[in-house]
């Protein structure tokens, strides 16, 4: 193996940038095209990006693959040890506010720490892990959230009983009120207004700098926003955000927003595979029959979204810049140079993993999962996603709520065994009774 980065030639730069890289734009970063992901699972374009960097990987001894799409460099990293580097060297010398990043989340969150320079993240990271409570399993309002959670379930247990079933945009509307209850308050609920200006904004993100700014639409958000959070109840994740710091707090909640959006599309996609699984539902179940004193752990349902996202990424690549010139190898990248982290490569690759196309949770149990530095569900390192614990606790109760109920998903056949299908269009499902 080498640590060197070797420049990719014009036909070999093609293939990254159509089979690899084009699939994961035309989906939509920010938000999920409906029509790209359909095409993007009738054609597996996971499975052949795959292909397409193991096979250069190999040819290459290991190196990082270097290529240029137009003015800019990129490095798109072949080993768990270039993931490990990037991530720990974050956000200095390796930032998370990279050209792509800040050119699309300038649309609805430019104060977001994702993007924010240095100075800014000083302040801002500390305040969203004092607000989420990022060192905790369980959140401090981690009874609110629940109650919020079962009260979406039943929704859709209802919808279930009263039409015989539901389908993804129906889950994905429930969500969203699951979500603003638990951001802002019950009173929050309805307000879809906010979900579909925000969604508006996404939209324009996915285009990145190539959309120009609509900063009436962005300034309505951000009114919204703050009327919100300081109407929010307590027992909130806004209230939670007054108290860490009220002037941080409107600037930060569109990222949490759009994370839970991810959050939901993982929750699917889990929920497909318990459906399809009645020995994962059984086990769930069982899990969930004696919970214990207060808000329940839940470490089975927490493993099933996790290899949700393992197996089908929702941040479809990471990315990084360099700040200052970096010696990789027995070469020297000048500063701004891109590193590229393809998610569905390192998530599947079976050189490292039995159970690349298999659906194993018992693997985030016994620490197998934990352990590799090329496995990204939260990114990782001191920029790690600080709402992990959050995710994982509302995603793993709403799961075993809804499994409480035997489910159908439709093409379930392609989910009851192994291997899975490398692209699953979380945004095509539909479950329906028994």
């Amino acid at each position: 193996m080498t640590d060197t980065p070797v420049d990719l030639g014009p036909a070999a730069t093609v293939r990254v940038a159509t089979s690899v890289l084009a699939p994961l734009v035309a989906q939509g970063a920010i938000v999920r095209r409906p029509r790209a992901t359909a095409w993007a699972e009738r054609h597996q374009t996971d499975r052949t990006a795959r292909a397409v960097l193991a096979g250069l990987r190999a040819r290459h001894d290991g190196a990082p693959l270097a290529l240029r799409l137009g003015p800019r460099r990129m490095v798109v990293v072949t080993q768990p040890d270039h993931v490990r580097r990037l991530l720990e060297g974050s956000p200095e010398p390796f930032t998370p506010a990279t050209t792509e990043k800040v050119g699309a989340l300038r649309h609805f969150q430019p104060d977001g720490v994702l993007i924010s320079p240095t100075p800014d993240r000083a302040v801002r990271r500390p305040f969203n892990e004092a607000a989420l409570r990022t060192e905790l399993p369980v959140h401090d309002d981690g009874a609110a959230f629940t109650d919020a959670v079962r009260h979406g379930a039943g929704v859709l247990v209802r919808e279930l009983h009263g039409s015989g079933g539901f389908d993804a945009q129906t889950f994905a509307r429930v969500w969203w009120e699951v979500v603003l209850e638990i951001v802002f308050g019950a009173p929050a609920r309805g307000d879809h207004e906010l979900v579909d200006l925000l969604n508006t904004l996404r939209g324009h993100a996915n285009w990145s700098v190539f959309h120009p700014r609509d900063d009436d639409l962005r300034q309505e958000l951000a009114r919204r926003l703050e009327y919100r959070t300081g109407a929010a109840e307590p027992g909130t994740l806004a209230a939670a955000a007054r108290a860490a710091g009220a002037a941080t707090a409107p600037g930060q909640v569109p990222h949490w927003l759009f994370a839970f959006d991810a959050a939901g599309a993982a929750t699917l996609r889990a929920l497909a595979v318990v459906a399809a699984r009645p020995e994962v539902r059984a086990r769930l179940l069982a899990e969930s029959a004696d919970p214990g004193p207060g808000t329940a752990l839940l470490p089975y349902a927490r493993a099933c979204v996790l290899e949700s996202l393992r197996l089908w990424p929702t941040t479809l690549v990471v990315l990084r810049d360099s700040t200052e010139p970096t010696v990789w190898g027995e070469r020297t990248l000048p500063a701004g140079t891109g590193f590229a982290v393809v998610s569905a490569f390192f998530h599947r690759d079976p050189e490292r993993l039995d159970h690349a196309d298999a659906f194993v949770p018992e693997a985030w149990l016994d620490g197998r999962n934990n352990a590799d530095w090329g496995l990204v569900p939260f990114s990782g390192g001191p920029v790690s996603c600080p709402g992990r614990n959050l995710v994982l606790l509302v995603t793993s109760h709403l799961l075993v709520h809804l499994a409480a109920h035997d489910l159908r998903v439709e093409r379930g056949r392609y989910l009851a065994g192994d291997p899975l299908p490398a692209t699953m269009d979380h945004l095509g499902l539909r479950f329906s009774r028994a």
